[in-house]
């Protein structure tokens, strides 16, 4: 989908990194500021590289893939004034196909990129659910406030009332929960047995399931508290919560809740099982691929290849090495860094 401009072993080294996040400040991205930025050389050294017969490609890519988002813009704004045209512009009349594809993702805004992908997910032909369900279950709080706000400045619309327009039934609420980014801060240590006992009712200890009580509990609770209600869950009926989910469940609705307990437990252990996905079927998911890696290149990207490798015994980078070809492998590869 390109833009336009504009098992418990597997879980338990995985948790480690979001548990670990939310107390040590380290820098998990890939992709880090590029130390004596100059925007202007920079500006110089892209138009150089689309200047004439043919455009030297490899130019762009390790560039571009070397140099944060915040830098990235301040590179377009300079080539606007060198020049008086628009980079994005000209990047895509010099590139083609995945790459190009790539290239803008990059130089897009990461918050109108979210924004962007949740527009066309809607607004194209049929529903991308996957697209949902991976940004709404995956992003913070803060982060969908400001894509709220950043949809309704690009396409001038509501989010809430598209998804609405798209979606039904419990599938439909838990999006709209979720998009109110208003999940409760820290754990209430009173309610950890109750909600896991409220879970339990409401999926394995009854005829029939509980929709509303799952969506409630799993929409609302903050991430640190779900893992001691999964915990509290697994002592009450030895199975895990993801059991329940998958055996009470069904379509959308299951796939979301399998998403939010994954994020929950950790988001780069999630965002590693999108990335095996997309690589380990039949043809490679290139939207899949291209859209985690963009968007996780400043945030966890290092982890994420360290659960990738835990999980399924292979490297990221050499997966990833396997699965494309050109231009557009050497800039996911840039992406990616980590080669163990």
């Amino acid at each position: 989908m390109p833009l336009t401009e504009h098992s418990d072993k597997e879980r338990t080294y995985c948790d480690n990194f979001v548990q670990s996040s939310e107390t040590n400040m380290t820098y998990r991205g890939s992709v880090r500021p590029f130390v004596n930025f100059d925007a202007v050389h920079d500006a110089d050294i892209l138009h150089r590289a689309m200047k004439g017969l043919g455009t030297d490609e490899d130019v762009i890519l390790m560039l571009l893939a070397a140099r944060s988002n915040n830098q990235r813009q301040q590179i377009k704004a300079a080539y606007k004034t060198a020049y008086g045209k628009d980079l994005v512009s000209a990047l895509k009349s010099e590139l083609g196909g995945l790459f190009e594809s790539l290239i803008v993702a990059l130089m897009t805004l990461p918050v109108v990129y979210d924004a962007t992908l949740l527009h066309k997910a809607i607004k194209g032909v049929g529903t991308d659910d996957d697209v949902l369900i991976e940004i709404l279950a995956s992003r913070s709080g803060p982060r969908l406030r400001d894509i709220v706000k950043v949809y309704k400045e690009e396409f001038g619309s509501n989010l809430e009332k598209d998804i609405c327009g798209d979606t039904s039934g419990y599938y439909q609420r838990l999006l709209v929960i979720l998009l109110q980014a208003s999940r409760e801060e820290g754990v209430d240590e009173a309610n950890i047995a109750k909600d896991a006992k409220d879970l339990y009712a409401a999926g394995k200890g009854k005829f029939g399931t509980d929709e509303e009580k799952f969506i409630n509990i799993l929409g609302n609770r903050s991430a640190e508290h779900l893992r001691k209600v999964f915990d509290a869950y697994k002592k009450l009926c030895g199975s895990d919560i993801e059991d329940s989910v998958e055996g009470e469940t069904t379509g959308n609705l299951e796939n979301l809740l399998l998403a939010v307990v994954k994020c929950s437990r950790s988001v780069p252990s999630f965002f590693a099982e999108s990335l095996y996905r997309s690589m380990r079927r039949a043809g490679t998911d290139d939207d899949t691929l291209m859209r985690v890696l963009v968007s996780r290149s400043e945030e966890d990207m290092l982890d994420i290849a360290a659960c990738f490798k835990d999980k399924y015994g292979a490297s990221l980078y050499s997966t990833i090495q396997e699965d494309t070809t050109g231009a557009y492998r050497k800039c996911l590869l840039y992406l990616c860094r980590s080669r163990d």
